[in-house]
């Protein structure tokens, strides 16, 4: 029996182009001085990225797969496939490491190596939506001689900032020599610079602040004016917005607003509704605030947008884009008042009416969400970074 673990560094989230870096330990869990005790021994061992896509079928329409390459492991063969047995299709992978070959352990000895990969920028980022869900994983293939391969996974989840790929490789630098001693050294150099230049593009990205109003009506009238203050965000950030309704001719009973994703299935890949079909647009919502605001002048609100989000892209087959969801519940009389008069000649009783005759109208306003630094959400969304498998 040999024990297989393979431990994150640095916590299981990771932005594109940053260098992955995993350290995988071999050990023969048992004691010296057991009766039983003997050596063990593995043939090889493989790590591999890949990231495996899966859309809904009742929801995205996909050309039929390629069958040429079949999703089997064939038991006398030392083929090494990390997405054997996974749903979906590998959309993306890197290329294979090996690991070590014909290693022998006695027992209660342990061994570590370590590998370290690039993730690639032009993939996807991690997303489980309703109609697609792109998972990334880190798979460690292992094999004793004769027997089948046994396959480790460690889940990842990888952020992409878009229009950033310029910027980590830029065309003026300058080419050297490189020597291989120091090739440790430089992926560290270029994961520190990459880490910085993340954070001047996204502390650019979203620091302009700038007071955006909006005049919000209705077919009869102004109900009040909308104000905020920026439209890119980052994760993590709350969006602050104040609502001013002392302006309004329209009065305004309640109002609510949602902070959703709109996940869009792209038109060539819609699956055909029928009766009972499923739309190709769904809506899913992180955070909400209503108010009861009649007789209320001035109000303001907060939606924080979690860690464990996924900020706006695009693919080939789906888009997902946030926005802010506003819904107003008005009055159809005009100048209504629920207050008693203020001036009365003798103390009377004053009911309030039973029924108001009121309208309701829902309004959209787009915002756009940037990644933040992942070493932040692996601090405050933390997932497992170690997996363990026994062979």
């Amino acid at each position: 029996m040999i024990e297989l673990v393979a431990e994150l560094s640095r916590g299981p989230v990771f932005l594109a182009g940053e260098a992955l870096e995993c350290v995988v330990t071999v050990t023969n869990p048992l004691s010296p001085t057991a009766t039983s005790a003997s050596s063990e021994a593995l043939a090889w061992a493989s790590a591999q990225i890949h990231c495996q896509f899966h859309a809904s079928e009742s929801r995205v329409a996909l050309p039929p797969p390629d069958s040429s390459q079949p999703d089997v492991q064939p038991e006398s063969q030392t083929v090494f496939l990390p997405h054997r047995g996974e749903r979906g299709q590998c959309i993306l992978s890197t290329p294979p490491k090996i690991l070590f070959c014909d290693l022998r352990l006695d027992p209660g000895e342990s061994k570590s190596y370590s590998y370290s990969e690039v993730l690639p920028v032009e993939g996807p980022p991690s997303f489980r939506g309703q109609s697609v869900k792109y998972v990334y994983k880190l798979t460690i293939g292992c094999q004793r001689v004769n027997c089948p391969i046994t396959l480790l996974r460690v889940p990842l989840r990888v952020l992409v900032l878009t229009g950033f790929q310029d910027a980590l490789f830029p065309q003026d630098e300058v080419v050297a020599p490189s020597s291989p001693f120091l090739e440790e050294e430089e992926v560290g150099r270029k994961d520190s610079r990459l880490a910085e230049l993340a954070g001047e593009f996204l502390m650019a990205a979203t620091s302009r602040r700038s007071l955006y109003l909006y005049n919000i009506s209705d077919g009869r009238g102004k109900v009040g004016t909308f104000g905020i203050f920026k439209s890119v965000y980052r994760l993590g950030e709350d969006v602050i917005g104040t609502l001013n309704l002392g302006e309004g001719t329209v009065a305004c009973l309640q109002f609510s607003v949602s902070l959703q994703t709109e996940e869009t299935v792209q038109p060539e890949y819609q699956r055909r509704r029928g009766a009972s079909g499923t739309p190709s647009v769904s809506h899913v919502t992180h955070a909400r605030h209503q108010e009861s605001c009649l007789h209320t002048t001035r109000t303001s609100f907060s939606l924080p947008i979690p860690l464990s989000s996924t900020p706006g892209f695009c693919t080939a087959i789906v888009s997902l884009k946030w926005r802010l969801h506003f819904e107003f519940v008005t009055s159809r009389e005009p100048g209504l008042t629920l207050l008693p008069p203020m001036e009365q000649p003798k103390p009377v009783v004053w009911t309030g009416p039973e029924q108001v005759p009121v309208d309701t109208f829902s309004w959209d306003l787009p915002i756009k969400v940037l990644p933040t630094s992942p070493t932040l959400v692996s601090y405050a969304a933390p997932g497992p970074s170690a997996s363990t498998v026994t062979i």
